[in-house]
């Protein structure tokens, strides 16, 4: 695959990927992660996941973070942001509706990124669960 062509995502996948990646000694990730699962039920459409860059080292691979919380949010067409990311759920909201409207364009994936967006396809333990 090209480094120009977007992901190879299952066309039964839901429209989106939104991942937060943080870690388990941030206290801002903590107080984070209850608005994540906030905003998730809120939309349903996509798909979310939490992961500690730490504990699942495996899974981040060589995605390069450097402030917490930090944002993927991919699609079938690529990666839509990747960044830090305020954590309040206003500024999540405004930015997931924002993709919906497909005014944020996609960027073609860097392999770090299909990596981890193949491997959290098969890891169901990392989604965030909103109806528990």
């Amino acid at each position: 695959m090209s480094s120009t062509s977007a992901p190879d995502i299952d066309a039964a996948d839901p429209g989106s990927w939104v991942i937060c990646l943080c870690a388990a000694w941030c206290d801002l990730c903590g107080d984070y992660k209850s608005v994540f699962s906030e905003v998730a039920a809120r939309y349903p459409e996509s798909r979310f996941a939490w992961l500690d860059i730490e504990d699942q080292a495996d899974l981040v691979g060589d995605l390069d973070v450097e402030t917490f919380p930090t944002l993927l949010i991919a699609d079938r067409d690529g990666t839509r942001f990747f960044g830090p990311l305020t954590p309040h759920a206003e500024t999540l909201a405004r930015l997931l509706d924002s993709l919906q409207r497909s005014s944020l364009q996609a960027r073609p994936d860097a392999p770090a990124t299909r990596l981890l967006l193949e491997a959290l396809r098969a890891a169901p333990d990392y989604w965030v669960k909103v109806n528990d």
